[in-house]
């Protein structure tokens, strides 16, 4: 039907800085298609794998069933180990967000189990981290704070320690 037409090298920054645009604006389809665009003639573009998943995850607001999948999809082309596991994080901790968000029966064990998770990939990022790289520390506060806001955020009943007799 249509072709797609394909960016020129040159203009990889310029349509990388507006994919930034469109996810502070709160558009993330824009953002991800401008992210597979420079994709397509950089394939191992980190700065637009980075954005590409954390615009897949802002879809998480909006709804979109399979942007887990599809983040954890780019997650794998990330190249440093301290990446995958920052940005593994990031997906959980998203998730968690929207489980929230959603509600219903059941949604805060599944949220507070996600949000673990988070905070055990935040804790491997942090052990991989760069000097001065302090990131991954931040995100497992935030994830505490949630924690701490939400006090029905907690596992599921037969999850819990069993006392000790």
């Amino acid at each position: 039907m249509f072709e797609l037409k394909p960016l020129s090298k040159e203009a990889v920054p310029k349509a990388l800085e507006k994919a930034e645009r469109y996810r502070l604006l709160n558009e993330p389809g824009e953002a991800e298609s401008i992210c597979q665009d420079v994709l397509r003639i950089d394939p191992e573009n980190q700065e637009a794998l980075i954005t590409l998943l954390l615009a897949v995850t802002d879809e998480l607001d909006h709804g979109v069933a399979d942007a887990v999948a599809r983040a954890r999809e780019v997650l794998s082309r990330l190249r440093g180990d301290y990446e995958r596991a920052y940005y593994a994080g990031i997906i959980c901790e998203r998730r968690a967000k929207g489980q929230v968000r959603q509600g219903g029966p059941g949604s805060g064990y599944a949220a507070y189990h996600t949000l673990r998770e988070a905070m055990e990939w935040y804790e491997k990022a942090e052990s991989l981290r760069p000097p001065g790289n302090d990131d991954a520390r931040l995100r497992w506060n935030t994830c505490v704070r949630i924690l701490e806001r939400h006090p029905d955020l907690r596992p599921a009943p037969d999850e819990r320690e069993q006392p000790l007799e």
